[in-house]
């Protein structure tokens, strides 16, 4: 069907008018002014679907024992998440136009009530998937193109309008001639250095050879860090094709990073990769290689640098390994204490789907991997139909950890209790 002349004029109006607003209520919070007052509703936490999700969490998911799952909170579209300093608020971004503000009041569970309701809903958003808290209260989201800071996030969202401030401007994360529908899940993370660090796809299944000499430069298809403020930009790591997912280990501060491989290959290669990141600089082998050591065809025939450093884990292939968060509360027992626990996605480009769950990842004292990842969470892959795809995992004030669901539009909890 083809438009008129006036819708056209509508449709265009329409776009300019969104992207009018996302500058104007930007500068009008910048500046701590309100804007238009509005009412926002919650997200209703009851009824039908809500039962439905706990059947499959009682009936299907598997957990070793004494472990247990419920349903926290029905989150729509949920994707990464960032716990609240406070332990109140829990911020959960979405590859749409929202952040959801997920609030136990009572610091109990579930049990206690649970209010889910857009963070910020007064300011326009483009793929807000990347949330991350700095040690003093500071809320960095990374969008497709930009990177907003929230202070005092967990105290102002209450209201529709919030501090803000731009530490990347629209349009300067990457090159606007690179902005792509594919590969825009970008994930943030503050240091232990204070800087923000911040993983970059790039939009290729395998990029053209004209394009590699920009994005290793810009840092697409890598990790960047910057100042807090955005100042000192500087790339940290590349060769990753689309990194999702990452933690600093806090014994050694080394740098954890899942990477999703090259597609097209066969249900069987290239691996997955978890990624161990000792220091700035370090090249982990894309385009060269598609995964592990499987070479891509397009480059082939294309001397790979000397200095790859090859994965300290390779995943099953094409299980889409998203989420990575290092354990450190003490609910658990002791043997989880510094474990890596991570989610697969699960796959499109594979003739019998994987992944569904979350996995666990051991350490040896040395620091590096005692063996290779293993299920920790499992069922919501009902042989090759999926009743769930878990996105992120993180941990939860009191030890216990929060999944978060973007099939469902859900965030579970898993916790222990020996029972």
């Amino acid at each position: 069907m083809k438009l008129s002349f006036a819708s056209a004029v509508a449709v265009t109006a329409l776009a300019l008018g969104v992207v009018g607003a996302r500058a104007d209520n930007l500068e009008t919070l910048e500046g701590m002014h309100m804007t238009a007052p509005i009412e926002w509703p919650t997200v209703p936490q009851d009824g039908p679907k809500a039962d439905a999700v706990r059947q499959i969490l009682k009936d299907k998911i598997k957990l070793p024992p004494g472990f247990h799952i419920e349903l926290y909170a029905l989150v729509p579209d949920a994707r990464h998440m960032a716990v609240g300093p406070q332990g109140v608020v829990t911020f959960v971004g979405t590859r749409k136009s929202k952040i959801w503000a997920v609030t136990d009041r009572s610091r109990a569970g579930a049990e206690g009530g649970i209010e889910v309701k857009e963070f910020a809903p007064t300011l326009p958003k483009r793929l807000p998937n990347g949330p991350c808290f700095s040690k003093d209260g500071f809320l960095y989201v990374v969008e497709q193109n930009r990177v907003l800071q929230y202070p005092a996030a967990e105290f102002f969202y209450e209201s529709p309008d919030v501090a803000v401030g731009e530490v990347v401007p629209e349009g300067q994360l990457i090159p606007k001639s690179e902005e792509s529908f594919n590969h825009t899940a970008r994930e943030c993370r503050v240091g232990p250095d204070n800087k923000l660090y911040i993983q970059l796809g790039q939009p290729y299944n395998v990029p053209p050879k004209d394009k590699v000499e920009l994005y290793r430069k810009v840092g697409m298809g890598g990790i960047i860090r910057m100042d807090q403020d955005g100042k000192n930009r500087e790339v940290y790591a590349t060769g990753l094709r689309n990194p999702v997912g990452f933690d600093f280990n806090p014994k050694d501060k080394s740098l954890w990073s899942n990477d999703n491989q090259v597609d097209g290959m066969g249900d069987d290669i290239p691996p997955g990769e978890m990624n161990r990141i000792d220091k700035m600089g370090e090249e982990f082998g894309f385009p060269w290689y598609g995964g592990g050591h499987v070479r891509t065809n397009e480059y082939k025939n294309d001397t790979p640098p000397a200095d790859v450093i090859f994965p300290e884990v390779e995943q099953i292939a094409h299980a889409a390994d998203l989420g990575l968060s290092f354990y450190t509360g003490d609910m658990f027992p002791a043997k989880y204490r510094g474990a890596i626990f991570s989610t697969q996605h699960g796959s499109w480009n594979r003739t019998v789907p994987v992944g569904a769950r979350v996995m666990v990842t051991f350490l040896k004292d040395d620091g590096h991997v005692a063996g290779p990842s293993i299920p920790f969470a499992e069922g919501w892959n009902d042989n090759g139909h999926y009743l769930g795809r878990p996105v992120d995992v993180q941990q939860y004030w009191d030890g216990s950890l929060l999944v978060s669901d973007d099939l469902v539009g859900a965030v579970y909890r898993i916790w222990y209790d020996g029972k």
